[in-house]
């Protein structure tokens, strides 16, 4: 199978499993985070160049205080088309869609775009 041709439930499929993957610690700092998937960004959502493969928005974790009762959850946004279009074969999915999830999370816990390439999934 091509990775333009993966389904969009076969792809949340392979977003859950590699959230499960992920140490404890990580699951419980975004558990109040939803984390979605959509096909492709929103029109004027992204950088000036390359692909948005995900995206945070909320407040992170080391600036927030306590949410306001009635407010809607932090989100990370996977976005498939874009994370497919990176990928030679099915089986680079998991990995690609681990570092992009990596790489929101990150941003969830208040890491810096410099810190993430630092640390290797900027």
């Amino acid at each position: 199978m091509n990775p333009a041709q993966v389904p969009a439930d076969e792809f949340s499929a392979i977003v859950a499993a590699q959230l499960a993957t992920l140490p404890g610690w990580v699951r419980r700092a975004v558990q109040d985070v939803a984390i979605l998937t959509e096909d492709e960004p929103p029109p004027g959502v992204g950088p000036e160049h390359g692909l948005l493969l995900g995206r945070y928005h909320g407040v992170p974790l080391t600036r927030r205080g306590h949410r306001a009762s009635g407010s809607l959850p932090d989100t990370i946004v996977l976005y498939r088309e874009p994370i497919l279009r990176t990928c030679r074969r099915v089986a680079d999915l998991p990995s690609r869609v681990r570092r992009v999830l990596l790489h929101e999370i990150g941003h969830a816990l208040g890491l810096s775009e410099e810190r993430l390439r630092e640390l290797g999934v900027g």
